[in-house]
């Protein structure tokens, strides 16, 4: 089986996909920067709270995002949540890159397999799936605080 690596077509659905999400669930928008090449087969992920889904079906690879206990704070209160405590962090973090993932799914087609997402703190978290070509991350910027979405992923040549 071969598999190619990202093509820029493919990030340009996750960076839309960041976007959209701030804007419908906060009505502010993020400013989402130009996607670099991250260094390193298993990068680290560096953010207080980091959410993984890894993938499967025709692709392989994972989808991270990661951002500071500050940010997730106060988008749980644009969102109505008061409990801003770690464990309802660990919930959103989870839950959005659940979302990117699904919006993957929407570009790529029903064969791209998506996990239960695992949540950690700062530290405990790698973006270990198996994928060869090179993570991308999408960096963004909300109310002052810097995000990133990870996306490591090669998908299955035909």
């Amino acid at each position: 089986m071969t598999y190619r690596a990202l093509a820029n077509e493919d990030i340009e659905v996750f960076s839309e996909a960041i976007s959209a999400f701030f804007l419908n669930m906060t009505q502010e928008a993020a400013a989402v920067r130009t996607a670099y090449l991250l260094e390193g087969a298993a990068p680290e992920l560096r953010g207080d709270f980091n959410g993984v889904i890894d993938v499967s079906g025709g692709f392989r690879g994972s989808i991270a995002f990661s951002a500071p206990h500050g940010m997730l704070a106060q988008l749980l209160g644009v969102m109505g949540e008061n409990d801003q405590s770690t464990s309802k962090c660990l919930d959103v973090v989870g839950e959005i890159a659940n979302m990117m993932s699904g919006r993957a799914r929407r570009h790529f087609g029903e064969t791209l397999e998506i996990s239960t997402p695992r949540s950690s703190l700062r530290g405990a978290c790698r973006v270990g799936a198996p994928a060869s070509g090179t993570p991308y991350v999408i960096p963004l910027r909300w109310r002052g605080f810097e995000a990133n979405l990870v996306v490591h992923l090669d998908i299955r040549s035909p």
